[in-house]
């Protein structure tokens, strides 16, 4: 989305508030985050006068980049060291690379309209601000490394021609008149750097003014080398004096050297590698150290990007001018190393950097080249990380300590950037010879020139709609051999150096994410992601679902969050890596309001997701009841292979809520935002009934309530839908963080499981599916980390006349053919039991035969381990006498569960039957269930309809 969207978003809104007076419809978030004083100072920015054409604003800045220190001051170096083959094969190498990323520049720079930044521009809103941030930190310092590479060569340019000889005196008549030396060099370096920055100071125009006359001499300067080949008779040349080696004993460096003209002899012996001791720095070379310093003749190529913010139309020119001059550079520089290895000996090429310009017509003229050259390259890359410190600024990516960077002067220059970009670059200066930092600026390059092609590549494969870049001339093959080229590179030039680099970028990268600021650039990691989950999807077939990979996934039914952050919090543990969606109804007709009101809703809903720290998708309808609503969300929620097998519901009682949650929290959950002018309205969810009639769901801040027949109706159609169902009571008392913190020592912990349907009391079957579903919710809660040392507790109801021992020794081999770990307890339940048969008037106690029990009830779900084909039916179905189920007995029943419960557990689960097929019944379900349940605590009734354990393999 463009950043000028939320606007119309917003001026929409507003419009329709003012026509219709009645509903507020909400605005969107961008709109939100983004108020009309922001848009005012972005049109601001976006007003100022852009003026730079393609040719001056994109290929002449390109142009002199790359020309700058290697065309007049290291060719002959990269072929005296590495040889006409190796030369040529670094160039190929080196311009391999940068043609990719010239690729995926030109396809980004034509997909939108830039700014001000050039490179971190285009990463920032590709990748995002993390990566943005980052790169665009590593670019600006190899902007500033860049620009003092480039001063430090024309400090050695300026030094050969007129330093002082070693011994210190000049010859007569001789121009060398400046003293040499470390601090001498430092003090000329430091005045260059004020004359490039008196000239950025001054503006970009200025500069793009005084590039074009430096275009032109570099251009006059390098016609006459070109002529100097052929036009300059053979002669011998007097090399610049070094420091004696060995002491002064033992064979000295040569102090002559010959300029052969065309011949094939030293052609000949210009092609195979000769690795010597550079004379500058004393150090010897390699095929390493030679590219580093070749490849910044290469690194030029963000030159015009840089100056997107003052170009007219940055998308077209960009990459007409900046493939333009990449071509051009190619040609020369190949063209240059082979009249030199044709003409010029090695000695001449490893002992004299600044030959061409004895060789020239007119020594002068290379003099001035090299000047000019280097001067306006140090100028291009000082302006450039001016430029993209500016936009580090613009876009508070690191909070207030680059604010001042964003001050500009009347014409829009960022005078505060370009003086922290001077300062930067004085600093790099005491390094003092070019070769030092060459290695490190070519690594910074490389790193985000594989930044870049990383940043198309991601666009690439994310393959969203918004990505038509009328640049077609890429691919995503493209993309990869770049960023593997620049990998490879970096690594061989120095491996410290790019893993520092790396490392160092890492912890940039996180210190954003720490940072957290807020942006409508779009995130490329979401595109990607929404591609990939597609994908796999769509490989998620339901048809080869199997038992043993069963997993709980979970819709929980949230009234109000303010009550129910106890059970979000529990179902987020029992979810066991499954789907967890929390859903909400809200009542109301669509066709009777001007716009949909859930969209407003849903970033509060998100944000308690974020505060609760819980692994939850949100999904909220609308409809004219809870039931209904509830039947929207198991029939859409998920997708594909990943939909909700298990329904959870707050029971329906008159207890009264709890508030949990205040506003105040949960908007410290919420991300923060920079601007003091961008502030989010609070996020706040309804407040609690003081007291009510019946289960509030949906709607409740209207005064709407559900019945308790509806109540049960949403339960019978879950399991209809073949759903798993959990009522979940008391949870408004369960503290998660208190409940684990208060058990130190493992066993004080313990979940209790009953896996016996107790509204059957003449059936204590506990082999059903229902009962085994227990068991496994039971163990799924014990492997999450948290409950790990908690204990499961398996109570087991038995009757006068059977074994006790007999009915714990089967359970305990059934858990541990199941890999359960838990402790089985026998509980007597005969007086119990007695209570409901003297209630149904019976002299004793008498199952009802299987024909009966059929004839009571349909067949239902067969359980796993069952005998008898129809017994899982009968065990968890609500039965027909439940009418007849006295009070005594359930209050008894629930005594008995609270007796056996030393310590008190955490939570308990319990067996839900099935709703009675008669919908009249449905009320004194409901009534038999609060009476079971009464005053237990943290308790889950728990109906499993599907096959959830296995004992195979």
């Amino acid at each position: 989305m463009s950043e000028r969207t939320p606007l119309l978003h917003y001026r929409l809104s507003t419009s329709v508030n003012e026509q219709s007076g009645e509903h507020q419809p909400c605005l969107p978030r961008e709109a939100v985050e983004q108020s009309p004083a922001v848009y005012r100072r972005k049109s601001a920015h976006h007003s100022r006068p852009k003026k730079l054409s393609t040719f001056f604003g994109v290929v002449i800045p390109t142009l002199l980049s790359m020309f700058s220190v290697v065309v007049f001051l290291r060719i002959g170096f990269v072929v005296g060291q590495c040889g006409l083959y190796q030369a040529i094969a670094m160039f190929l190498v080196a311009y391999f690379i940068i043609s990719m990323t010239v690729l995926s520049v030109c396809a980004i720079s034509t997909n939108g309209a830039l700014d001000a930044g050039g490179a971190y521009y285009m990463i920032s809103r590709a990748l995002g601000p993390e990566f943005g941030g980052s790169l665009g930190v590593m670019f600006f310092l190899a902007n500033v490394c860049s620009s003092a590479l480039y001063i430090l060569g024309l400090v050695e340019a300026i030094v050969a021609t007129f330093g002082l000889p070693e011994d210190g005196v000049s010859p007569a008549g001789s121009l060398q008149v400046l003293p040499a030396g470390y601090w001498w060099s430092l003090l000329y370096a430091t005045g260059i750097l004020l004359l490039c920055l008196l000239v950025c100071l001054v503006g970009a125009e200025i500069y793009a003014k005084a590039s074009f006359i430096i275009f032109l001499v570099v251009m006059l300067v390098l016609a006459t080398i070109f002529i100097s080949f052929f036009a300059v008779r053979p002669r011998t040349i007097l090399l610049p004096a070094t420091p004696p080696i060995h002491n002064g004993t033992g064979p000295q460096p040569p102090t002559m050297a010959n300029f052969t003209g065309f011949k094939l002899n030293t052609l000949l012996g210009n092609l195979d590698a000769d690795y010597a001791v550079d004379y500058t720095t004393g150090t010897m070379m390699s095929f390493a150290t030679v590219f580093a310093v070749m490849f910044n003749g290469c690194t030029g190529i963000m030159a015009g990007s840089n100056m997107s913010g003052d170009l007219k139309n940055p998308s077209y020119s960009i990459p007409r001018g900046t493939i333009t001059a990449v071509i051009f550079t190619f040609i020369i520089y190949n063209l240059l190393s082979l009249m030199v290895a044709c003409s010029c000996d090695r000695i001449l090429l490893q002992r004299d950097y600044s030959f061409l310009r004895d060789i020239n017509v007119w020594n002068p003229l290379v003099t001035v080249g090299v000047y000019s050259s280097t001067m306006s390259a140090a100028m291009s890359n000082l302006i450039g990380a001016s430029r993209i410190l500016y936009a580090l600024a613009r876009d508070d990516l690191f909070g207030t300590v680059l604010s001042p960077a964003k001050k500009t002067s009347g014409n829009g220059n960022p005078w505060v950037s370009v003086l922290l970009s001077w300062f930067l670059v004085q600093l790099v200066l005491f390094t003092g010879k070019l070769n030092t930092i060459a290695s490190i600026v070519t690594i910074f390059f490389l790193l985000v020139y594989a930044a870049v092609d990383l940043a198309c590549l991601a666009l690439e494969w994310a393959s969203a709609p918004n990505f038509r870049p009328t640049f077609r001339y890429f691919t995503w093959h493209t993309c990869v051999l770049g960023i593997v080229g620049c990998a490879v590179m970096m690594f061989l030039i120095n491996s410290i150096y790019a893993s520092a680099s790396i490392a160092f970028m890492l912890l940039l990268l996180l210190l954003i994410h720490y940072l957290s600021p807020t942006s409508s650039w779009g995130y490329i990691s979401q595109a990607l992601i929404f591609h990939q989950v597609r994908k796999y999807l769509l490989m998620l077939d339901v048809r080869k679902d199997h038992v043993k990979f069963w997993r709980p996934q979970v819709l929980l039914m949230v009234s109000n969050p303010r009550s129910s952050v106890g059970l979000i919090t529990f179902i987020n543990d029992i979810k066991k890596s499954g789907l967890y969606v929390l859903g909400h109804v809200q009542l109301g007709d669509l066709d009777t309001l001007p716009s949909d009101p859930l969209q407003c809703r849903y970033d509060s809903w998100l944000s308690l997701v974020d505060h609760l720290n819980i692994k939850a998708f949100v999904n909220l309808t609308l409809a004219d009841s809870v039931r209904h609503g509830v039947q929207h969300l198991l029939f859409i929620s998920g997708l594909g292979g990943m939909r909700p097998n298990t329904l959870v519901l707050g029971f329906y009682d008159d207890c009264t809520p709890k508030d949990k949650l205040t506003d105040h929290n949960l908007a410290d959950a919420t991300v923060p935002t920079q601007d003091p002018e961008d502030e989010r309205p609070p996020y706040h969810f309804p407040a609690l009934r003081a007291s009510i009639d019946g289960k509030e769901e949906g709607n409740g801040e209207n005064g709407k309530v559900m019945g308790p027949q509806e109540y049960v109706a949403v339960i019978a159609d879950a399991m209809k839908m073949m759903k798993n169902v959990a009522l979940a009571r008391y949870f408004h008392q369960f503290d998660r963080a208190s409940t684990i913190s208060s058990s130190p020592g493992k066993g004080a912990l313990y979940v209790d499981v009953w896996p016996v349907n107790l509204l059957r009391p003449d059936s204590s079957s506990y082999v059903d599916t229902c009962s085994l579903f227990l068991l496994q919710l039971a163990c799924v809660l014990n492997m999450v980390r948290a409950w790990r040392h908690a204990r499961l507790r398996l109570f087991l109801c038995v009757e006068e006349g059977r074994s006790l021992r007999g009915s714990e020794g089967k359970l305990g081999q059934l858990l541990k053919e199941l890999r359960i770990k838990a402790n089985v307890y026998t509980v007597p339940w005969d007086q119990q039991v007695a209570l409901h048969w003297q209630r149904q008037g019976e002299a004793g106690k008498r199952r009802p035969s299987r024909q009966s029990r059929r004839e009571e009830e349909g067949l239902g779900n067969k359980g796993l381990f069952e005998e008898e084909e129809g017994d899982d039916d009968y065990v968890n179905s609500f039965p027909s006498n439940a009418t007849r189920l006295s009070d005594e007995y359930l209050l008894a029943v629930n005594r008995l569960i609270l007796e056996q419960a030393r310590p008190p557990p955490a939570v308990r689960f319990l067996y839900l039957p099935r709703p009675p097929a008669d919908t009249r019944r449905y009320t004194a379900y409901l009534r038999q269930l609060d009476l079971l349940t009464k005053d237990l605590g943290p308790t889950l009734l728990i109906h499993g309809v599907t096959p959830v354990l296995t004992t195979d393999l």
